[in-house]
């Protein structure tokens, strides 16, 4: 029995190879991230039976997963290990050094010390790593246009205060179309109240606002009173129209994934059940779903909560015993971000059937806990009632 150990870098890795009594089979060597340099990796364990190599690697976001999927092709053992979990396997070294050699013989000797404890990795459905790559594009999508929205806020308290006031739904059509034809308040000064009120008009009503001339008149008399923070000019307006090219292509590049999302999701036997749940619509189920994945790599529903990273692990000594405990947050980020979102909407709202979820955070809520607090431990009971009913699901398939 041997342990391949495999340091993952960019487009090449380094491999060492040690049998189950800790002795070098192979000194550590490169290859690259080819067909040719997988093909040679293999060359090295093809005369020992699939059952008796292991290969291990740490998880390294995306590096790592060409070399999975073709050793998984292969029908070989891949066990894909938390970095955390192996830098604090050898922390008890007393010499410390850091080469991919050094890295690769230590994945090898971790794979031998715990050879029959480790998990073979499962390549999940198709689906779920296109909802995976998707979700992640989404949360990068919307970090751009949360700064975008931030960006042009800073700009209109320089260039027209309070009109977002008045156009009430703060970054709507209206007011985006609006400060492109008026990216200064002088644009608006310099005409007549009458020619402005007609120009408003047509343009509020291209966006079937109804109130156009009461938005017009409070508009214009907005533009008489405040005081700009910096005069027009033609990099001002080219701030502007850029702030509000990103918010829009942003926005219709989540509207398309979101819809690819939904059309995914809707392909898998937890999506009814997903989408029923108190406080997720169809923007939340496929991202929900995304984040999670296959449920049935988790081994039960803790497993799932400590992933979420939402879990609060428990700490005594002696007669000592902490009650005032945290969430670890050594989970998906991503996750608990989803997480909150449904559960902050959930409880705008009181559900007309399933309130176990919203009465668990009313009863957290009474008891005296902090409004996050509560949240996550509704986000808490949500997933393990998420678990046990996908689960099932997948129960009666089999």
């Amino acid at each position: 029995m041997i342990s391949v150990g495999i340091d993952i870098s960019k487009r090449k890795s380094t491999a060492a190879i040690l049998n189950v009594q800790g002795e070098v089979i192979c000194s550590p060597f490169e290859f690259r991230h080819t067909k040719s340099g997988f093909e040679e990796l293999l060359m090295y364990v093809k005369d020992y039976p699939q059952d008796e190599v292991k290969f291990i690697m740490e998880a390294t976001g995306i590096y790592h997963l060409a070399l999975l999927e073709f050793l998984k092709s292969k029908g070989y053992f891949v066990h894909v290990a938390n970095p955390l979990l192996i830098k604090k396997f050898f922390d008890a070294e007393i010499r410390k050094g850091k080469t991919d050699r050094k890295d690769a013989l230590k994945l090898s000797l971790y794979g031998t010390e715990k050879w029959f404890k480790l998990d073979d990795h499962l390549i999940s459905e198709k689906i779920y790593n296109e909802l995976m790559m998707l979700s992640r594009e989404y949360n990068q999508l919307i970090a751009i246009r949360t700064k975008s929205k931030i960006q042009l806020n800073h700009l209109i308290e320089r260039i027209f205060p309070g009109i977002e006031k008045i156009l009430t739904d703060y970054y709507t059509e209206l007011l985006l179309d609006f400060l492109l034809k008026y990216p200064h308040v002088s644009y608006v000064v310099k005409q007549s109240e009458k020619v402005f009120t007609k120009q408003f008009v047509k343009m509020a009503e291209k966006k079937e606002h109804t109130k156009g001339p009461q938005l017009a008149k409070k508009v214009y008399d907005l533009a008489l009173e405040c005081v700009p923070a910096i005069s027009s000019s033609r990099s001002l307006e080219i701030a502007v129209e850029s702030c509000i090219n990103v918010l829009r292509s942003t926005q219709t590049s989540t509207d398309a994934i979101i819809t690819q999302m939904r059309l995914l999701a809707k392909e898998l036997p937890e999506y009814d059940m997903v989408r029923s749940m108190p406080g997720i619509g169809d923007t939340l189920a496929p991202r929900l779903i995304a984040e999670i994945g296959d449920i049935r790599r988790f081994k039960n529903a803790k497993s799932l909560i400590a992933y979420a990273g939402i879990d609060a692990p428990p700490y005594q000594s002696g007669q000592f015993e902490g009650t005032r405990r945290h969430i670890s947050k050594r989970g998906s980020a991503s996750l608990r971000k989803c997480g909150f979102e449904i559960m902050f909407i959930l409880m705008r709202r009181e559900p007309s059937e399933d309130k176990d979820i919203y009465e668990y955070i009313q009863k957290k809520r009474a008891e005296g806990k902090a409004f996050k607090v509560a949240l996550f431990a509704g986000f808490n009971k949500m997933l393990r009632i998420y678990y046990a009913r996908t689960m099932e699901i997948y129960s009666k398939l089999t």
